[in-house]
């Protein structure tokens, strides 16, 4: 049984979560969240936050994208184990995309990845709304 509109959302949201990755690499993503993560260690060295070099970081995120699209033809053709992928990729894009207003509220700027976060809540929304469609039918 294809999907082709459960396919759709799913490459929407890898296509939304490469412009976003992109809008973190040109705005200085790192220079904000190593220091932030240095700053928890400090204060709770239990919690194991990585810190990261930028090719390191890049590379990283570059290849769960293409993983994402490489995923996307089982979306299309409406492989029942994609849902509950697609929904937990759903709410931790859409806690991502809110993490970074929330940022931007709390430190009276806008925080590298913030431009395209509406783009990624859109997609991660219609993802959600989507895969709970497929798992109906």
């Amino acid at each position: 049984m294809t999907s082709p509109r459960f396919g759709r959302a799913w490459l929407a949201l890898a296509l939304a979560l490469g412009l976003h990755v992109l809008d973190e690499a040109l705005t200085g993503f790192l220079s904000v969240y190593n220091p932030a993560v240095e700053s928890i260690r400090a204060r709770a060295p239990w919690i194991p936050l990585p810190t990261f070099t930028f090719p390191v970081w890049l590379g990283g995120l570059i290849a769960a994208v293409v993983l994402l699209l490489l995923l996307s033809r089982f979306a299309f053709r409406g492989a029942r184990w994609m849902i509950p992928v697609a929904l937990v990729l759903g709410v931790l894009m859409t806690f991502n995309g809110l993490l970074h207003f929330a940022g931007s509220f709390y430190f009276g700027r806008p925080m590298p990845g913030v431009y395209s976060s509406p783009v990624l809540l859109a997609a991660s929304w219609w993802l959600i709304a989507s895969a709970r469609r497929q798992r109906r039918s």
